[in-house]
């Protein structure tokens, strides 16, 4: 697996849906093209619904989701 170094981190564990992606989606507003957010959410439903919320929105492109070893999931992202 290739490891993907963001440009920032935002942690969104313990923050529940739909405030999990709409905090993503603000962080991503304030960032520039093409740099690399990792977002932290927990597992359930926070990973069933932020990357297709993010997808929906249209300002980034999903690189990889990954489950670490702390049992959270770990989205990188690329902003458009």
């Amino acid at each position: 697996m290739k490891t993907i170094k963001p440009d920032d981190i935002i942690d969104l564990k313990g923050v529940p849906c739909p405030r999990n992606s709409a905090k993503a989606i603000l962080k991503l507003a304030g960032m520039d093209s093409g740099e690399i957010l990792e977002i932290i959410v927990d597992d359930g439903e926070p990973t069933e619904n932020v990357p297709p919320s993010l997808e929906e929105d249209g300002s980034c492109d999903i690189l990889q989701t990954v489950q670490g070893e702390d049992k959270m999931w770990h989205i990188f992202v690329k902003v458009k």
